[in-house]
This record gives structure tokens, sequence and C-alpha cells, in this order.
């Protein structure tokens, strides 16, 4: 059994000390040499990575990767993280015309001298805005008469009254407006007259006189008015806009509708047009009149002379 522990190698005394040892030793002595190692390869690495960024074309075959473009971010919208009012822009985009009147109408009589400032700073009416206005008021006048019912009677009356009163209002403030030496366009003031006159005519005529009595105030007030225009358009041109322009006849025909209502106007126009002097009801003056109108209007067209038979030879 000696023998065998003799001849064993595992036995042997100098290889169990060896076996002891050299775990401990290779404990010692392997970690470091191994991180030498690999120091050293991460540093041959590290110096070839530089070679090649130093030098791209040691290696032509192998392309340069370009790196990937930062995409540039979206914007996001903002947020309301809050409840807040409407701006003024946004406020006034939300407001009917009717709620933009009347605002405007209760900041100016707050404020007088805001309403002085719209005044001077807002675009003259026209005439179709003016007309467009009174329109409105005669729809809505033309809207309040009953059902089933004369437009004519009394109980109509009391219905319509106070469409009637607003419509008439309006006629009255608008018409000195678009009268001398507020509006120096003689052809404007009689294209507002001639479609303002039309208003009042459409006016019903009431069963009772007193009811009556706004149609005729509207009829005097729009008398003188007619006169004014007249005589101021003698004064600048002698009334050749008024006798050229087929006024003349519009006032008569105004007149005969509102039963010689407009009479001064017409008196107004004689006097200064000599050619309508004399009395119109007589059959000799309305003959000359309707020949003088028939000569103005050849000459107008051109067309004066052209059937007169053509003299040859000798007078």
């Amino acid at each position: 059994m000696n023998s065998i522990l003799a001849t064993s190698p595992f036995s042997a005394p100098h290889l169990l000390q060896n076996a002891r040892l050299s775990p401990s030793r290779s404990m010692l002595t392997s970690p470091p040499a191994m991180a030498s190692r690999k120091r050293k390869a991460d540093e041959d690495i590290a110096d070839n990575d530089e070679r090649m960024s130093a030098s791209p074309s040691a290696s032509p075959s192998m392309p340069l990767r370009s790196l990937p473009q930062a995409q540039p971010r979206s914007k996001r919208m903002r947020t309301n993280v809050s409840g807040r009012p409407l701006g003024l822009s946004r406020m006034l985009e939300t407001l009917s015309a009717d709620e933009m009147r009347s605002l405007l109408q209760s900041i100016c009589d707050r404020h007088p001298d805001i309403g002085h400032e719209v005044v001077n700073t807002a675009p003259r009416p026209s005439v179709q805005s003016a007309l467009q206005v009174l329109s409105n008021y005669e729809s809505a006048l033309q809207a309040s008469f009953p059902f089933g019912n004369r437009n004519s009677s009394d109980y109509a009356y009391n219905r319509v009254k106070q469409a009637l009163v607003e419509l008439l209002d309006a006629l009255k403030d608008y018409t000195p407006h678009f009268l001398p030496p507020n509006e120096q366009q003689t052809a404007t003031s009689l294209s507002y007259l001639d479609s303002a006159t039309e208003i009042i005519h459409r006016l019903p005529n009431w069963d009772t006189y007193q009811h009556n009595r706004h149609k005729q105030d509207a009829y005097e007030e729009m008398a003188k008015a007619w006169t004014m225009v007249v005589r101021e358009s003698a004064k600048r041109g002698g009334g050749i806009q008024i006798q050229y322009g087929g006024w003349d006849q519009k006032i008569a025909k105004h007149n005969e509708l509102s039963g010689n209502k407009m009479q001064e106007a017409v008196s107004e126009l004689r006097s200064h047009l000599g050619w309508m002097g004399g009395d119109a009801s007589g059959p000799q003056a309305g003959a000359g009149q309707s020949n003088q109108q028939s000569i103005r209007d050849q000459l107008l067209n051109g067309t004066y002379g052209l059937g007169a038979p053509v003299r040859v030879g000798p007078w």
C-alpha cells in the first residue's frame, strides 16, 4: 500500500503542495496580466480608430456614413389651461348688425365726445343706403297691418301707428341730409326726393280725417325740400339740369298724386324756368308746353329737323 501511495501522483507531497499553492498563485498573478492585455487591446483599438478618423482616404472602399439629421420638432398648438374672456376683435365678430348699432349707440350716449368723433369720421350715407333704411321701415309698417281688416280703418291705424311714426321720423331725419348746403350735387338731392316722395304716396289714407295729418305734414315738408333744391339749382346753372333732366314732369306728377299738396314746388319751378310759364290747365298752354317738350326732346336726341322737307334750288 505504501508502494501504491508512493507511485500515485496524487499522493506525492510535492504534488499536493503544488496543488495547494497553484490556485492561490493563479489568483494572484492571472488577473493583473489579463487586465494589462485588455488595456493594451483597448488602446490599440482606440489608436486604430483615431488613425482611421484622421485619414479617411486610407480606406476608400468604406464610405463614410452620414449622421442622421435631427428632425425639426413640430410646433404644438397652444392649449387653454384656464378659461378667459374673448378679446375685442373676436367679441365684435359675434355681434349682429343690430347688436353692433345698439352697442355703439349706448357708448356714444355715455361718451358724447366719442359720438362726435363717429359722426365726423363715418362715411357719408348714400342715397341707396338711406333709401334702404326707409324701405325697411316701410316693410315694418306693412307687416303691422292686421289681417282681415280694412287698412284704412281706425283699428288698423291704432295697430300701425307706432310703425307709421317711426317711418315718418326717419324720413324727416334723412331728408335734410340730402338738401343744400349739406348736399352740393343737385342730381343727388333730386334722386333722393323723388324716391322719398314715392314713399309718402304709398301711405294709406285713413277713414278718420285727423289720422291723415301725418301724411299731410309729410307732403308739406317734402314740398319745401323740393322748393329749396329747385331754387338752389336755378341759382347755380339757371335750372338747366332740372329743365333737361325731366324733373319738371316728375314734380308735376308728384303734385298731382299728392292732391296739389306740392304746389309750392311747382310754383317755384315756374318762377325760375320761364318756358313753364302760363296756366297748365288751359288747352293752349298745355299744347304749347307739349310742343316745347317735344322740341326739347328732339334736340336732346339729335333728331330735330330730320323730318323736315329738304328744299333744292333758290329760296
